[in-house]
This record gives C-alpha cells, sequence and structure tokens, in this order.
C-alpha cells in the first residue's frame, strides 16, 4: 500500500506544454509542402540534365528562387519535426536521446540553411 498522493505518482511525467504547438506546426509544414513539392520540381525536372548555365539562368529567376528558399526551408524544418518525436518515442535511454535531438536539429539546420544558401547565392 502507498501513501503517495496523486500529485505525487504523477509529478514529472505530465505534458511538456508544447505538444499541440509541434502538432500544429508539423501538420502545417506537410499542407505547405503539397503545393512546393510540385512548383520545385517542375523546374528541377525541366533543367534536370540540362547544363550548368541554363540551371543558373532558372534558378536566377525570382519566382523559382523564392520557391526553392521556401521548400529547402519548409521540408527541413518538417523533417526535424518528424525526427524528433520518432527519436523522442524509440530511443530510451536519457543521454542518448538528448545526443539525437541535438544531432538532428544541427544536422536540419546545417543542411536546410546550405540549401538556402545555395538557392540565394545563385539568384544573387
Amino acid at each position: 500500500m502507498s501513501y503517495l498522493t496523486d500529485r505525487k505518482r504523477v509529478q514529472g511525467l505530465g505534458s511538456a506544454k508544447d505538444g499541440t504547438g509541434h502538432f500544429i506546426t508539423q501538420r502545417v509544414t506537410a499542407i505547405a509542402l503539397i503545393p512546393l513539392i510540385v512548383l520545385f520540381v517542375v523546374p528541377f525536372g525541366y533543367n534536370l540534365g540540362a547544363g550548368y548555365e541554363r540551371v543558373i539562368h532558372a534558378y536566377a529567376h525570382p519566382f523559382n528562387a523564392i520557391i526553392a528558399i521556401l521548400f529547402f526551408a519548409t521540408v527541413f524544418t518538417h523533417l526535424r519535426l518528424g525526427l524528433q518525436v520518432v527519436i523522442e518515442d524509440y530511443v530510451h535511454g536519457h543521454g542518448m536521446r538528448t545526443a539525437l535531438l541535438v544531432a538532428n536539429t544541427l544536422f536540419c539546420w546545417l543542411f536546410g540553411l546550405t540549401g538556402v544558401f545555395a538557392i540565394a547565392k545563385i539568384a544573387l
């Protein structure tokens, strides 16, 4: 028989108060990716295998550059959120989970910023 109160039994196991924001952000990025994928793949596919000058010319156009930048920012934000959920649900051990969450964030920021920088360099 335990003399712990209900509060003492669940202390530290409650909500972290950010689940709803995480859920909404992941759904918004998923919905935003639907038109962005189409708008990104069309010029990308059209220029696939083309020469260097043609690709540079295509992504120097402001519309293509803005769509590509939005695509990279959105896809890596969505990836970070999705991987975060997988890591939190399936990785046991506080130290390993923390290390993987930090690596996930750094990976997504690094590659997202690399894509944005590459497109910005072409466009400007």
